[in-house]
């Protein structure tokens, strides 16, 4: 067997990314990611996972959901992380809703200072937070907390 071959444990996993091991339980729960067990029932992950693993933080960092990570995922062999062209791919599919995040956080920290002594009582009148009452349309629950 070749290094590359290599399986690692959970724990062994989790500390070459800098995560809990729940994390990596979690992912696999969210099939996100896969492992093989041991007869006595541990985890063996893949040496794949690594880089699987680092391309859902990546994109969890930039606020995509799980949904939309999975759905990327899903489009690939399930034994390999995306490659560079794949994450190019990935990259300029979510750039329209990233810059659109990046325009909303533009706006509101331009127009935060406004709301200093604003007078608006709820987020149904806050231009900044709500604009034409988005939220309201979103059905109950908090929204921007």
């Amino acid at each position: 067997m070749t290094d590359d071959d290599r399986v690692l444990s959970i724990g062994e996993a989790a500390a070459r990314l800098g995560v809990a091991t729940s994390t990596l339980r979690f992912y696999e729960d969210q099939d996100l990611i896969v492992s093989n067990r041991t007869s006595g029932g541990q985890r063996r992950y893949a040496r794949d996972v690594l880089r699987r693993v680092s391309f859902i933080r990546a994109a969890q960092q930039v606020g995509l959901p799980l949904t939309e990570i999975r759905e990327s995922l899903d489009s690939l062999p399930e034994d390999r992380a995306p490659t560079k062209d794949e994450w190019e791919r990935f990259a300029e599919a979510w750039r329209p809703r990233l810059d659109a995040q990046i325009s909303t956080l533009e706006g509101i920290r331009d127009r935060l200072t406004s709301c200093i002594g604003c007078g608006c009582q709820t987020l149904d009148s806050c231009e900044i937070f709500n604009p034409g009452d988005i939220a309201g349309n979103e059905g109950p629950g908090a929204r921007y907390l």
